[in-house]
């Protein structure tokens, strides 16, 4: 149906890490060259390896992110985002559309490449989804920590008081 974007399924062949673009570029570098990231308006959805979403809950509990509000949603099987429009395009051609920061390169198998859990006795040439998650669970509590900063000081900064 034209004027309609094109809904890509999540939990089949990759899982999204939808973080504030802020966070998810400090996390850039953890990634392999090569992984899929899209950004849409403040959002960054890092592609990671199929079924890695329902891991999360427990890999941030083990991380000892567990109990700490962070701006961080995982998205997996029965879930969806709106396509990235491509490259050809060029940015801006679509209103409020998503678009890659970095593509899937044409005829590779992104799976492959995706981050993910290690295999056990395996060595993989992916980023590890557990380093990713908890470099990203950083950046979002210090995104967090800023904003929350900002707003308790009406964007002035406090110097803590010295007493002697």
């Amino acid at each position: 149906m034209p004027g309609r974007p094109l809904r890509l399924r999540t939990g089949v062949r990759f899982d999204v890490l939808d973080v504030p673009a802020e966070a998810g570029a400090g996390a850039l570098r953890h990634l392999a060259p090569h992984s899929p990231v899209a950004l849409r308006g403040d959002r960054m959805r890092l592609l990671v390896a199929a079924g890695s979403a329902e891991e999360v809950p427990g890999l941030l509990e083990w991380l000892e992110w567990g109990a700490v509000a962070l701006d961080l949603r995982a998205l997996g099987a029965g879930g969806s985002v709106t396509a990235p429009a491509p490259a050809l395009l060029g940015p801006g051609s679509v209103p409020g559309a998503a678009v890659w920061l970095r593509p899937p390169g044409p005829g590779s198998e992104a799976g492959a490449s995706l981050p993910a859990l290690p295999a056990m006795g395996r060595e993989r040439s992916a980023p590890d989804l557990v380093r990713l998650l908890d470099t990203v669970a950083a950046h979002c509590h210090r995104v967090r920590l800023r904003r929350v900063g900002a707003g308790a000081s009406g964007g002035r900064r406090h110097r803590p008081s010295s007493f002697s």
